[in-house]
């Protein structure tokens, strides 16, 4: 049995200087004239009322079940976004399996635009449009609500807590949204986003060359829509069409042998060892991050380079270029500069050869048969002329 102990506790002495408060002047207010106050017929206690007596026959439960049921609606509203607020565009991308175990220790592994349900929009997404679906991730993952909505356990001895899913989730989440907001991480990010990491090596640049009947502007036109993001000079100019002038080919290609690319790759630097202070370390590890760096820049200049010789060497633009070009200075060495007369075709050419030398060939035969008919025109003079001296030598002979 316990006992009981009696401490002995002096107060201690009151300071000289301590002066006593001075006492209140205040006096409560007079009772109201009618012996209460009038209560007025507005605020949420006086709707709860209304519901209580006119839609629940003054059942408590049924009122608390009704509220509940309208405060999960509305968090359910919240949660999809279906409040009335305009989505900007970001959708409800479905959350898979995949992106919803991922390991938050493992952050630089992540697709963030999965995570925050951007799949769609990447690196077109806006702040603004970033900020709605981490808002929206928020209030359908973080933990509160979780543990506010979860139903209690039917054990006693069952552990009540979280889904520990769901909060390491939420952490990528979290670090989504740091990564995305910021604009330089998230230029890093966007420098080797894994989508656009496995389109690259996914292009089909080796049988691009083999193929005969390829349609040019079809297959390079996206190519160099994905590649355009990562200019420092915006707009970038477009390939162009099948019929575009010489002007706007050229200026395709010396923008692109002169490409300035902000592209960089931090964000695959390896990390230097949690709790080394060795300097050493440190300055060797930053020194390998930098020339792997700019390794990976070189490679990834060479091969848009490559990209946009294999693009002139198939681009069938250049050899109509080449061959207007061709004709031109034909034609001005024969003195039929452009503006000038227009140049005959090669059939143009045959045919008006052919109608000269018909033209020769009948002038021919009609200064044949000319000459023809001028012979015996000839001969008949001759022979009329021949008689008529055998007349004459006829007519001496009888008169002598």
């Amino acid at each position: 049995m316990a006992s009981v102990q009696t401490l002995n506790v002096v107060a201690p002495r009151l300071d000289k200087t301590y002066v006593p408060p001075t006492p209140s002047g205040s006096h409560l207010s007079p009772p109201h004239p009618a012996g209460h106050r009038t209560l007025l017929p507005v605020g949420p206690a006086y709707l709860n009322h209304l519901k209580l007596s006119l839609k629940h026959a003054h059942d408590f439960g049924a009122l608390d079940k009704h509220l509940e049921e309208e405060l999960q609606k509305k968090l359910a509203k919240e949660a999809d976004g279906a409040n009335g607020e305009d989505d900007l565009g970001v959708g409800d991308e479905p959350e898979t399996n995949d992106v919803l175990s991922l390991d938050p220790k493992e952050w630089k592994k992540h697709d963030y635009y999965a995570v925050l349900g951007l799949s769609h929009l990447r690196w077109r997404a806006t702040p603004e449009q970033i900020k709605f679906a981490h808002r929206r991730k928020v209030l359908r993952h973080h933990p509160d609500k979780k543990v506010s909505s979860a139903a209690p356990p039917t054990n006693p001895l069952q552990f009540s807590a979280t889904n520990t899913n769901d909060d390491a989730f939420f952490k990528c989440i979290s670090k989504a949204h740091e990564v995305l907001n910021h604009p330089e991480k998230r230029r890093q990010f966007d420098s080797v986003d894994p989508e656009f990491i496995e389109w690259e090596e996914d292009l089909p640049i080796s049988s691009v060359k083999n193929q005969k009947s390829l349609d040019f502007i079809k297959t390079f036109v996206p190519i160099f829509e994905e590649y355009s993001r990562f200019s420092r000079v915006q707009p970038v100019p477009g390939l162009g069409h099948i019929d575009s002038t010489k002007a706007e080919v050229e200026g395709f290609y010396d923008f692109w042998y002169n490409f300035d690319s902000w592209r960089s790759f931090e964000w695959w630097d390896k990390e230097i060892n949690e709790g080394s202070d060795n300097r050493d370390d440190k300055r060797y590890t930053e020194k390998k991050n930098k020339s792997e760096r700019a390794r990976r820049k070189k490679e990834d200049t060479a091969k848009l380079r490559g990209l946009v010789d294999l693009t002139l060497g198939l681009d069938p633009r250049i050899k109509r270029i080449k061959q207007e070009e061709k004709e031109a200075r034909e034609a001005k060495k024969r003195g039929n500069a452009p503006g000038g007369v227009v140049k005959k075709t090669k059939q143009q050419e045959e045919e008006e050869k052919k109608k000269l030398e018909e033209e020769a060939r009948k002038k021919e035969e009609e200064e044949k048969v000319a000459r023809a008919e001028a012979k015996k025109a000839k001969a008949a003079a001759a022979n009329a002329a021949k008689k008529a001296r055998r007349a004459a030598r006829a007519t001496e002979g009888d008169a002598e």
